[in-house]
C-alpha cells in the first residue's frame, strides 16, 4: 500500500471515529429536545418527541400541535442567517438532538384554527434511563471495534475488497453521532459541509459493499461481474447527488419522499448484495464457500437491521405504515446487531478457514436474546426506576460496566448450555471412540482409531497418525485421504514445539507444503499429540471437514481428550510388549543355564 493510500486510510478512520466518540458523553448526560418531530416536508407529526408525557414537551406547552407545518418560506438557509439556519437544521433532516437549554425560534404556517405564528422554544433534557445508556455504550464500543477491524484489514491486506468493506463501515457502523451533529448545529455552514461529506460517504459505502461482495472472501473478481464493477462509480455518484438533494429541506424544499427513497435504496442494495453472494456460492471452493457463508449471513441479518433502525430514526415511514415507532434502546440494539455481524465479515476475510457459521450465529442469537428481551420487557420499568433513583451522570458508566460484565458472564454460561445441547452427537461419538481406544489390542489399532475412525466420525477430509520411533515419527498405517508426506516425519519438518508439551498445534500452510503434506481440501490444519506428562507417543494430523469448515473449539477439545486417552493405551500396550519381551529373554536365559 502506498503512502498516499495509508494517509487516506488514516484520514477516513480519524473522521469516522471523530463522529462517534463524542456520543460517549451521552452515557453520562443526555442531549436535549424541543419536544417535536418534523419530517423533511416540514410537517410536524409528533408533539411529544422523546418525552413520555406531552406536558414535558416544550413544543406542546408552546401550543404546537400535530399537523402544524414549518414555514419553509421564512425558515431556510438561503439567504443565510445564522440563527434561522441553525433553527431550521435542528428541526428537519433527522437532527432533532440539541444541547439542553438551547433556544430557537420557529415560524409556523397557518392551520385551520390559528394563523401564521412564531414560537420560541428552549430545549429540555431528553428522558433517559440505564437501559438506553447501556445500549448506547455498547453501540459506541462496537462502532469503534468495527472501524478499527476494517481499517486493519485494509492496512494488512490492501485490495479493492478490503477497501470496499472499509468504506461501507465508515458510514454503516453501530456508533451513534448525535452529539457530533449537535455540536455542529452551532456552525450551520460546517454542518452543511458535513452533510455533503456524509452523502458522499454513504454512497461510497453502498458501492463499497457491492465491490466487496463481488470479491469476498478471496479478493478475486470473476469475469461475469466486471461490467457491474465498472458501473459502480457512476451509480455511486448518482446516489450521492440524490442523498445531497434530500437535505434540501434546509433550503426550503420538501424532500421527505426523496429521504424515504434514499433510505429504501439501502434495502434494495442489501437485497442485491445478498443475491450476488448467493450466485457466487457455486463458483468457490468448499473452503472459500464456507467463508462466503459468514459474509452472506452478516449481510442477510445485519443490513436489514441497520436499514430498519435508520428508517425509524430519520423518516416517518414506519409510523405511516402501522404507527410503529421503535424506542431508542430497541433501535440501538438493531444498530448493535449490524455491528456484531460486521465483525463476522472481518473474520471471514482474515482467516483462511472458518468454523461452521451456525456456531457464531448461535452465540449471537443467545447474546441478542439476553439483551433485547430485557430491553423490550424493562423499557417502561426503566423509566420509572430512573425517576425513583436519582444518580449522578458519571455513575452510569460504572453501572454500565457492571451490567456489561454480568451479561458477559451470563452469556458465557448460556453458550456452554447451548453448546452442550447442540453437541450431543459429538459427545456420543467421543464416547464410542474412547471405548474403541480402551479395547485396542495393538499399536496399529490405536493409529487407525485416531486417524480413520476419527475422520469418519467427525467427517474430516483427511487424517493420519505418525507414531514415535526414537527421534522421529513414522507412519505405520495409511491415513484417510493422505496421499503425500514422507513415511518418516522429523520434528524440524513442521513447527511442532507445542506438540511435545501435549497441546494441539495449528499447522502453518507453508510448513505443511514444505513437509510434502497433501494440498487443497486435504491439507492438515491441526496436529494433536497422543502424550502424557512425560512422553509423546504419536502425532495425528487432521484436515478440515469435508464441507470445508475448520475444526471448531469443541471438536478440538474432543481430539485433545482422545489424544490423552490414546497415550495411556499406547503406554499400556508398550508395557505389555516389554514385559513379554523380558519374560521371553528370561526364559531363553534359563534354558541356557540349564544346558550349561
Amino acid at each position: 500500500m502506498t503512502t498516499r493510500q495509508r494517509l487516506l486510510l488514516l484520514g477516513l478512520l480519524i473522521w469516522a471515529i471523530a463522529m462517534i466518540v463524542p456520543d460517549f458523553a451521552r452515557v453520562v448526560r443526555p442531549l436535549g429536545s424541543f419536544g417535536f418531530y418534523a419530517d423533511s416536508n416540514g410537517l410536524i407529526y409528533d408533539v411529544a418527541g422523546p418525552f413520555v408525557k406531552t406536558a414535558d414537551s416544550p413544543a406542546w406547552n408552546a401550543g404546537v400541535r400535530e399537523g402544524d407545518r414549518i414555514d419553509f418560506a421564512k425558515m431556510r438557509c438561503i439567504p443565510y442567517d445564522h440563527d434561522v439556519c441553525a433553527s431550521t437544521i435542528s428541526a428537519v433532516g433527522g437532527n432533532e438532538y440539541v444541547f439542553p437549554g438551547r433556544k430557537a425560534t420557529f415560524e409556523l404556517l397557518p392551520n385551520g384554527a390559528e394563523g401564521a405564528r412564531q414560537i420560541h422554544l428552549t430545549a429540555n433534557p431528553r428522558p433517559t434511563n440505564w437501559l438506553v445508556r447501556f445500549v448506547l455504550l455498547l453501540d459506541q464500543l462496537a462502532g469503534i471495534a468495527v472501524l478499527l477491524a476494517a481499517a486493519w484489514l485494509v492496512w494488512t491486506k490492501p485490495s479493492k475488497m478490503s477497501w470496499g468493506f472499509f468504506l461501507y463501515v465508515v458510514w454503516f457502523n453501530p456508533g451513534q453521532s448525535n452529539e457530533f451533529y449537535a455540536l455542529l448545529q452551532s456552525w450551520p455552514i460546517a454542518l452543511m459541509t458535513q452533510n455533503v461529506l456524509a452523502s458522499i460517504s454513504q454512497a461510497a459505502g453502498y458501492m463499497g459493499l457491492l465491490a466487496f461482495v463481488m470479491r469476498a472472501p478471496t479478493g478475486t473478481l470473476q469475469p461475469e461481474w466486471e461490467r457491474l464493477d465498472r458501473m459502480l462509480p457512476w451509480f455511486g455518484a448518482a446516489i450521492a447527488i440524490a442523498i445531497m438533494t434530500s437535505y434540501g429541506s434546509s433550503f426550503g424544499f420538501q424532500t421527505e419522499l426523496l429521504s424515504r427513497v434514499t433510505i429504501l435504496l439501502g434495502i434494495f442494495i442489501s437485497a442485491l448484495a445478498v443475491a450476488i453472494l448467493l450466485m457466487r456460492r457455486q463458483t468457490l471452493t468448499p473452503k472459500d464457500n464456507q467463508r462466503l457463508r459468514w459474509v452472506m449471513w452478516g449481510c442477510l441479518i445485519g443490513l436489514p437491521a441497520f436499514v430498519i433502525a435508520d428508517l425509524n430514526e430519520y423518516t416517518t415511514l414506519l409510523t405511516d405504515w402501522d404507527g410503529l415507532f421503535l424506542p431508542e434502546d430497541v433501535a440501538g440494539l438493531l444498530y448493535l446487531l449490524n455491528g456484531i455481524l460486521c465483525l463476522f465479515v472481518v473474520e471471514a476475510v482474515r482467516r483462511q478457514r472458518v468454523v461452521n457459521v451456525a456456531i457464531p450465529l448461535r452465540r449471537v442469537t443467545v447474546l441478542a436474546l439476553m439483551t433485547s428481551l430485557p430491553a423490550l420487557l424493562l423499557h417502561e420499568q426503566a423509566e420509572h426506576l430512573h425517576e425513583l433513583v436519582e444518580l449522578p451522570g458519571w455513575s452510569w458508566l460504572i453501572i454500565g460496566a457492571i451490567i456489561l460484565f454480568a451479561i458477559s458472564r451470563l452469556h458465557e454460561w448460556s453458550v456452554e448450555l447451548a453448546d452442550d445441547f447442540f453437541n450431543r452427537s459429538l459427545k456420543r461419538g467421543e464416547a464410542v471412540l474412547d471405548e474403541a481406544i480402551l479395547e485396542a489390542k495393538t499399536l496399529h489399532d490405536i493409529d487407525h482409531i485416531l486417524s480413520a475412525r476419527v475422520a469418519r466420525t467427525l467427517k474430516l477430509s483427511s487424517a493420519v497418525t505418525y507414531r514415535r520411533d526414537g527421534t522421529s515419527f513414522r507412519r505405520y498405517v495409511d491415513g484417510t485421504n493422505w496421499n503425500g508426506g514422507a513415511a518418516d516425519l522429523k520434528l524440524n519438518d513442521v513447527d511442532l514445539g507445542k506438540i511435545l508439551g501435549g497441546a494441539p498445534c495449528l499447522i502453518n500452510e507453508a510448513a505443511a507444503k514444505a513437509a510434502g503434506f497433501p494440498d487443497g481440501l486435504d491439507m492438515p490444519l491441526l496436529a494433536v499429540p497422543a502424550s502424557n506428562r512425560v512422553y509423546c507417543f504419536a502425532i495425528t494430523f487432521y484436515g478440515p471437514h469435508e464441507s470445508g469448515t475448520a475444526i471448531d473449539p469443541n471438536e478440538r477439545r474432543v481430539l485433545q481428550n482422545l489424544g490423552r486417552h490414546a497415550a495411556d493405551a499406547y503406554a499400556h500396550i508398550e508395557n505389555d510388549e516389554l514385559r513379554k519381551a523380558v519374560a521371553e529373554l528370561e526364559g531363553r536365559a534359563g534354558i541356557r543355564n540349564a544346558l550349561v
